[in-house]
């Protein structure tokens, strides 16, 4: 007869609801992983537009396509230019993108993950 302190691991049902709670974080990691790396795409593509010499001699108009031609540069497809908005703020522009994506989750369960980003176009460059 063995004493249960000899005992040890986990069953096997256990070792089953482990496994399901993993791949179901999985799953999440797997259907959302695009939508933020498009987000990040987003953001770089941003800080390359303040970057970009002599920008705020530029039309809002003007900045709208170079965002646009980067954003496509990148495979960026949730962001249009009616996303964009190029304000002024003193003597500097700024640029802002908010956006929504929306998608299948499981079955008919959706998620809506929603971004807004704000950079500063100054007659410096970009602020640190």
């Amino acid at each position: 007869m063995r004493h249960p302190r000899e005992q040890s691991g986990i069953t096997l049902i256990g070792f089953l609801v482990v496994l399901m709670v993993v791949g179901f974080f999985a799953f999440l990691i797997m259907r959302l992983f695009p939508v933020y790396t498009e987000y990040y795409g987003l953001r770089q593509a941003m800080k390359a537009v303040a970057a970009e010499p002599g920008i705020t001699t530029r039309s809002p108009e003007q900045v709208k396509q170079l965002l646009d031609t980067k954003l496509y540069i990148s495979y960026v497809t949730s962001v249009k230019k009616n996303h964009m908005r190029v304000t002024r703020q003193g003597g500097d522009y700024l640029l802002n993108v908010r956006y929504e994506v929306r998608g299948p989750l499981l079955y008919n369960l959706e998620y809506i993950a929603t971004f807004d980003h704000t950079e500063t176009l100054s007659r410096g460059g970009p602020a640190p």
